[in-house]
């Protein structure tokens, strides 16, 4: 089901064109017209849904079974040494479009044009604290 005001929506119908890699009929993938680096790669459903949030485990189970086999195939064209999986969900994660996508940025080494750099807050958390918070989350799995 298609959202009227979704640039992805309207790439996946054709009213917008793209660089398409992948098409089935639950997924579609195509090229991130930004290119962070060579291969950048959006993977998103063909279901129209905001963010991880609100995606049905159907449709979640339909877009992630396909992200190995296109990220192989960035492989075997481009050859690059490592690849970032990279999902934002909400404004504050910096999501744009608000449609579900899998970005799959290959990486070529120092300099290729990504970075993903974050605080790390090991001292800060007890192995008490942990289970704690690993339980909290857990008693709020439906």
């Amino acid at each position: 089901m298609a959202h009227e005001d979704c640039i992805f929506c309207k790439i996946i119908t054709g009213e917008i064109p793209s660089a398409k890699v992948y098409e089935d009929d639950y997924v579609y993938a195509f090229l991130d017209i930004s290119q962070v680096t060579k291969g950048h790669t959006l993977v998103i459903p063909k279901t129209h849904v905001k963010n991880i949030y609100e995606t049905p485990s159907e449709v979640a189970g339909e877009l992630f079974a396909r992200v190995p086999s296109i990220a192989n195939a960035i492989k075997a064209a481009y050859k690059p040494i490592g690849m970032n999986l990279l999902n934002n969900n909400e404004a504050p994660a910096d999501q744009s479009v608000f449609h579900i996508h899998i970005h799959l940025i290959p990486r070529y080494g120092e300099g290729d044009g990504f970075s993903s750099n974050w605080t790390v807050h090991t001292e800060d958390y007890t192995p008490g604290d942990l289970q704690t918070i690993a339980a909290e989350i857990n008693s709020e799995i439906k």
